[in-house]
């Protein structure tokens, strides 16, 4: 054994977890057991390779390993049922040819299967084609590791309740498929890149989790512009994110953060990402969201952003993806182009929806027009609402530090 690699053994894990998964349930079947069977050959990996190098074949080695350990489940279990002791036991035990096959596809549309929830989608994502552990999982979710098992355990049953084998659906299930996979990616990327609660806005483990992945599917269909798109759009975000916290955590917002400190290379490859694909692919709702994101990255300051073009890319991401967020997006983009009055305006109308009802993001976009209009007053109630409906700390802080500046400085008596 020895480190034949440059690539470091944790990434060299990680990559090699939906190869091995898949060279195993191809031959043995059954998803679920070949998962936990997968997870041990990675654990034993994890204990392992630090001390005695990794091996020439890392992948084979762990192929080797998985299948072993699949036979030893299923003699497990063949004891403790008797009655399925002599099919447990002529089970071969040589493990499956390694392949050269890609199956990152076919476990991530295995892993959004319709019949699973997002939640489960996601940890099952992490799982099986991340490689991650489900401790690992749990700490970048914020969620028990109890619970992270329990959301594990009952999508693998789903999975087999339903009867889907390891193998790409039909074409007339593909985009559907496809399209779960989008969206569990990007929740993935968005719930690291602004944690949804908790103490630290970041979580790079999940960005950079999500991006690796999309890297692969992109690789599997480079001609999918919604891929190519997504991947552009995590990028362009992910590239700000050096500027995005000050030393002590807080947030710095877009207007007024350090440009130079942007990723140019993230930025560079995301325009190229999204330019090309905008050139030649069916316009979709990532493309959009990427071209918007390209916009504001391609601004030298923020004031040279082109609002006007973000507005009008607002309105098509309007028609092809309506949602809360592209509507409370849009009218930023709308008060930056028009004035706050019309954002003001607009947002009345938009409050009303029963999606927007309550969300810190509401109050948040209204202080800041309040503030952009001049009603000091009205702009630091906003912000303080906004600052106890969020469950972000460093949104928390940051909203009432916004809040604060804005209160009149007390009279000496």
């Amino acid at each position: 054994m020895g480190v034949l690699t440059d690539q470091p053994w944790e990434d060299l894990l990680r990559d090699c977890a939906p190869q091995v998964l898949g060279a195993v349930v191809r031959r043995y079947g059954d998803f679920d057991r070949c998962e936990d069977a997968v997870q041990e050959a990675l654990l034993a990996a994890w204990q392992q390779w630090p001390v005695a190098g990794v091996p020439e074949q890392p992948r084979n080695w762990l192929i080797t390993v998985a299948a072993r350990r699949r036979i030893e489940l299923l003699r497990n279990e063949a004891a403790r049922r008797r009655r399925e002791e002599e099919v447990a036991y002529a089970a071969p035990v040589e493990p499956p040819p390694a392949t050269s096959v890609d199956d990152s596809l076919t476990l991530l549309l295995l892993c959004c299967h319709p019949a699973l929830t997002p939640s489960s989608q996601v940890a099952l994502t992490l799982r099986a084609v991340g490689g991650l552990t489900t401790a690992e999982i749990a700490r970048a979710l914020l969620v028990p590791e109890k619970t992270v098992g329990q959301r594990i355990s009952r999508a693998k049953q789903r999975i087999r309740d339903s009867g889907a084998r390891f193998r790409l659906p039909p074409p007339a299930q593909r985009a559907e498929r496809l399209a779960a996979v989008h969206q569990v990616l990007y929740l993935i990327f968005n719930e690291g890149y602004t944690a949804s609660a908790g103490p630290r806005l970041h979580r790079v483990e999940l960005t950079a989790e999500a991006i690796r992945l999309t890297r692969q599917l992109h690789a599997r269909l480079p001609d999918d512009g919604e891929v190519a798109g997504l991947l552009a759009l995590m990028l362009l975000t992910d590239a700000r994110r050096p500027a995005r916290t000050r030393p002590d955590g807080g947030l710095v917002p877009l207007a007024e953060q350090d440009r130079s400190r942007w990723d140019a290379a993230a930025i560079a490859e995301g325009v190229a990402l999204i330019s090309d694909a905008l050139a030649r692919a069916p316009l979709g709702p990532y493309q959009l969201q990427a071209a918007i994101a390209a916009v504001h990255d391609e601004a030298a300051r923020g004031e040279d952003t082109d609002w006007r073009q973000i507005l009008e890319l607002y309105g098509l991401l309007r028609v092809f993806a309506p949602g809360p967020m592209v509507t409370l997006n849009r009218i930023v983009a709308l008060a930056m182009a028009d004035g706050p009055a019309a954002g003001l305006a607009e947002l009345a109308e938009s409050a009303l929806d029963p999606a927007l009802a309550g969300h810190h993001r509401v109050a948040a976009v209204r202080a800041h027009l309040l503030e952009m209009a001049g009603d000091r007053a009205a702009a630091r109630d906003e912000y303080a609402r906004a600052a106890r409906l969020t469950l972000s700390v460093p949104e928390q802080r940051y909203l009432e530090s916004r809040a604060a500046r804005l209160t009149p400085a007390r009279r000496p008596s």
